[in-house]
């Protein structure tokens, strides 16, 4: 068996990322079925359905997958495999910072729905917004801005901008 590989969370924006990783039922069930083996698109939908490609999708953007490319009957596609089978957390920070971030993961998911609906309708066409803008417009801290685009499918954060994916 090959060693393990482990995922170390220095940042406090990343513990989102490891409370939601497998939050639901089919997430757990995505991640243990690519645990054992490649899987496509294909097989993921075939599976889990719709709720199995999002949450493919969020493995993927957590960079918890790893992916390689496998000819199939449609052609070249993308398979996926865990990357990571262990987490080692290490960071410090202040209690309120903590206070937001749990307060995020532990949001419902329909409040977490508005707070994204929110960040979406702000950004608007234009795909992308400086994070400092976001974090004006919607009058929260950056921890709380930065934990709200982790936990979700459909933003990202690269540097100090917010994309839309």
């Amino acid at each position: 068996m090959p060693g393990s590989r482990i995922k170390v969370i220095g940042d406090i924006g990343d513990l989102i990322s490891v409370f939601h990783a497998c939050d639901t039922e089919v997430k757990k069930k995505v991640f243990t079925e690519l645990s054992k083996r490649w899987c496509t698109v294909d097989d993921i939908k075939e599976m889990f359905g719709e709720e199995g490609v999002e949450a493919l999708q969020y493995l993927e953007k957590i960079k918890l997958v790893e992916i390689q490319w496998v000819t199939t009957e449609k052609g070249v596609v993308k398979a996926y495999h865990t990357y990571y089978d262990l987490f080692q957390i290490s960071l410090s920070l202040p209690i309120l910072e903590a206070s937001e971030i749990i307060r995020v993961a532990t949001m419902s998911d329909e409040e977490f729905r508005k707070w994204e609906n929110k960040i979406l309708e702000i950004i608007g066409g234009s795909k992308s917004i400086f994070l400092g803008d976001l974090v004006e417009s919607l009058g929260v801290s950056q921890i709380m801005a930065r934990g709200l685009i982790r936990r979700s499918n459909k933003l990202d954060i690269r540097g100090m901008k917010v994309e839309v994916l």
